[in-house]
């Protein structure tokens, strides 16, 4: 496919935390398929997309933030950083079943491990003077769901507040910070969801999926979104082609969110 001059991406560099499946990989093609060369940070090696470079590390481990940015170092500042690596694996039960350890661990995973790697690469990026960055966030930071994943979204609602931020700090440096906020996404593990909650319906699959859509308050669209289709955001916030947008968030929800 060719595409308009503003949105190319030839001759960047593009580093993507967790882009060897679901949403991340979409990323990683569609950043690939505007001409940008790209390097992946994941615990495991890709199964749905095939990064130019691979970095095995996980960064919920500080010590393993600092040996991607000696080894990404080597290749210089990055012109795009592209956070997506997050998730939960909390019990359901809302605030009491979540002790110490478990808030910890969500916070490594949907805020600090974006801090973290920022405060590795941004320094060189501030010295080119160049460069994009899109976190990836959700709804739920405006719409928790309280029985199953409470800490993920007060998480992702600190990594909006923290992007905000940092899109003030970088706009004057030439980085643009902005954020994309995805609903329910149509990946493997929503799929693994969907048969788990067949499992208690005898087996019908349509109306585990209907449960999941009543879950979110509905979905005007009657569906979740595609990865691709959240890739294809990214991929237009870290274009020329959104040379003054800093400091947003865009919504990916089929329409869930309420507004006034």
């Amino acid at each position: 496919m060719t595409y308009p001059k503003s949105l190319t991406l030839e001759g960047r560099h593009a580093v993507v935390s967790g882009g060897t499946k679901g949403t991340g990989a979409a990323v990683v093609t569609r950043l690939k398929a505007a001409g940008a060369s790209v390097t992946t940070i994941a615990r495991t090696p890709a199964q749905e997309a095939d990064a130019d470079a691979f970095i095995a590390a996980d960064l919920t481990d500080p010590r393993a933030v600092r040996s991607v940015g000696e080894v990404l170092a080597v290749s210089g500042a990055p012109d795009i950083l592209v956070h997506v690596t997050g998730g939960s694996s909390a019990p359901s039960g809302g605030f009491a079943v979540l002790d110490d350890d478990r808030w910890q661990h969500e916070l490594d995973l949907n805020l600090l491990a974006a801090v973290r790697l920022d405060r590795t690469l941004v320094p060189a990026m501030i010295d080119a003077g160049r460069g994009a960055i899109v976190h990836i966030s959700s709804i739920q930071a405006r719409m928790p769901l309280w029985d199953g994943t409470l800490a993920y979204a007060a998480a992702k609602a600190a990594l909006r507040t923290y992007s905000r931020g940092l899109a003030d700090q970088l706009a004057p440096h030439g980085i643009r910070v902005n954020t994309v906020s995805p609903g329910g996404i149509h990946t493997p593990a929503a799929d693994r969801l969907v048969d788990r909650l067949s499992a208690q319906m005898d087996g019908d699959r349509s109306a585990a999926r209907r449960s999941l859509l009543e879950a979110l308050g509905g979905v005007p669209l009657g569906r979740f979104a595609e990865p691709h289709e959240v890739a294809e955001v990214v991929a237009f916030l870290v274009s020329d082609a959104a040379a003054s947008i800093v400091g947003a968030d865009y919504v990916v929800d089929g329409g869930t969110t309420p507004v006034v």
